[in-house]
C-alpha cells in the first residue's frame, strides 16, 4: 500500500511539472499579496522633498489598505547601489517597488526586464532618462516594458500658479533662480513668468511688475549664487525669489535672510525648509502631486487596472479635476497657507480656469513667453 501511495504522488507531482512548463510558477500582484517597497534615491525618508513625500504616500496607502510596506535606502549614491536596493526588495518578495526621482532611470532599465513578475513605478522619470541610460548600456531600441509606469510633470502649471499667486499676494518685483537649463525647469520658471504676467495684467499693473531670470548652472548653492542672490535682494530690491533646483534654493534662503526677504519652494511643500532661515519666509511651493500620483497608481495595482491605465506607459501628469485640487498632479499646497492677500478660493478658481481651458499655460521651452511685464533675462551665474 506504501509503495502504491508514493507511486501516485510521484505521478502527481510530474504531472504539476508538466503544466508549469517545469518552472516555478511566477507570482505577479494579481496572484500574490500586494507588497509595496520605496527605495529612496540619495537622501533619506526625512528629507522633506521627494524621498519623504513619496515615502509617507505610500506607508499611508498601505496601513489604509492592509499592504506590507518597507523602505529601503542604498548605501550610496550610485546606480549600483540602487539596484542594489531593487534586488533587495525583490528578494524580500515585494512586487510592487516605487522609485522616486530621475536618479533611478538606469536602475529601472538595469532590472525592469528581469522582473516581470514586480511592478515598477518611477516618479519624475522621464523617457528622455530612460532612452539615454538604455543607450548607454548598450540597449538600442528600449522600451518601457508592460510591467512598468513611470510620471513626469506638467511643471509650467505649478509655475504659473506659484507666479500668479506671488504677484497677487502684493509682490512687484520676483525673481526667478533655475538650477540647469534641463526642460523641467525651464518649464517651470517660463511658467512663473506666465503666472506673474497674467496676475499682473488682471490687476492692471503690468508696468510695475519686474521678473529677474536666471540658472545657476547646478543644482545646489553656494557661496557664488548666494553673492548673485544677495544682489539681487540688496541691490536690485527683488522681494521673493522661485528657487527651483535641487538644492540651490538654500543660496536663495542665505540671501534672502540678510534683508527679510522671501522664497518659493519647488516640486515640494518647502515651507518647513525654508522657513528654517527665517520666520514666514516661504511664500509657497510649486508642487509636483507625488502623493497623489502614488495614490492612483498603486490604486490600480490593487484593483488589478493597472494593465490598463498605466501599464508601459511615461505620462506627463498635470490637471485632471477643476474641483478637487487634491486629485491634481501638480498645484501649490494649501494646509501650510501663509498668504493674506491672495486666497485658497481665489486659487481654486484659476485651478477650475485652466482646467477648463479659460487660461491657457504653454509649456514651450524655446523661447521665453512673451509678456506686458518686464522680463530680465541673464547669463547663466554658472
Amino acid at each position: 500500500m506504501k509503495k502504491i501511495l508514493i507511486t501516485m504522488v510521484i505521478m502527481l507531482a510530474m504531472v504539476g511539472m508538466v503544466f508549469a512548463g517545469g518552472k516555478k510558477e511566477s507570482t505577479t500582484v494579481k496572484t500574490a499579496a500586494m507588497k509595496v517597497a520605496m527605495v529612496t534615491d540619495y537622501g533619506d525618508i526625512t528629507d522633506q522633498s521627494f524621498n519623504q513625500t513619496t515615502y509617507e504616500a505610500c506607508k499611508e496607502f498601505a496601513e489604509a489598505n492592509g499592504l506590507a510596506f518597507q523602505y529601503y535606502k542604498p548605501s550610496g549614491d550610485s546606480t549600483e547601489a540602487r539596484v542594489s536596493s531593487i534586488n533587495a526588495a525583490i528578494q524580500d518578495d515585494f512586487n510592487v517597488i516605487v522609485l522616486p526621482g530621475y536618479a533611478f532611470a538606469e536602475a529601472i532599465v538595469k532590472t525592469v526586464d528581469d522582473n516581470d513578475d514586480v511592478t515598477f513605478v518611477g516618479l519624475d522619470v522621464s523617457e528622455f532618462d530612460l532612452v539615454s541610460s538604455a543607450e548607454a548600456l548598450g540597449k538600442a531600441n528600449w522600451k518601457l516594458p508592460k510591467n512598468a509606469f513611470c510620471a513626469v510633470y506638467a511643471e509650467e502649471i505649478p509655475g504659473f500658479f506659484a507666479g500668479y499667486a506671488a504677484v497677487k499676494e502684493g509682490f512687484t518685483h520676483l525673481g526667478f533662480l533655475g538650477g540647469m537649463a534641463v526642460p523641467a525647469v525651464i518649464r517651470y520658471g517660463f511658467g512663473f513668468v506666465q503666472g506673474c504676467n497674467k496676475a499682473a495684467e488682471d490687476m492692471g499693473i503690468a508696468d510695475k511688475v519686474t521678473v529677474e531670470y536666471i540658472y545657476g548652472g547646478q543644482f545646489y548653492g553656494d557661496q557664488a549664487i548666494t553673492a548673485a542672490m544677495d544682489g539681487w535682494y540688496q541691490q536690485r530690491g527683488v522681494e521673493v525669489v522661485f528657487a527651483c533646483g535641487g538644492g540651490i534654493f538654500t543660496s536663495a534662503c542665505e540671501a534672502a535672510a540678510k534683508v527679510g526677504g522671501k522664497v518659493i519652494g519647488v516640486d515640494v511643500d518647502q515651507s518647513a525648509q525654508i522657513n528654517q532661515y527665517g520666520k514666514d519666509m516661504c511664500v509657497t511651493s510649486a508642487m509636483k502631486g507625488l502623493a497623489a500620483t502614488v495614490k492612483a497608481v498603486l490604486t490600480s495595482v490593487k484593483d488589478n487596472s493597472f494593465a490598463t491605465k498605466y501599464a508601459a506607459k511615461i505620462e506627463n501628469l498635470g490637471l485632471v479635476s477643476a474641483t478637487d485640487i487634491e486629485a491634481n498632479f501638480v498645484q501649490i499646497p494649501t494646509a501650510t497657507w501663509s498668504m493674506k492677500n491672495y486666497t485658497v478660493a481665489e486659487y481654486k478658481a484659476l485651478v477650475a480656469d485652466i482646467f477648463n481651458g479659460k487660461v491657457k499655460v504653454s509649456n514651450d521651452t524655446e523661447k521665453a513667453p512673451a509678456c506686458s511685464i518686464t522680463l530680465n533675462q541673464y547669463a547663466n551665474i554658472k
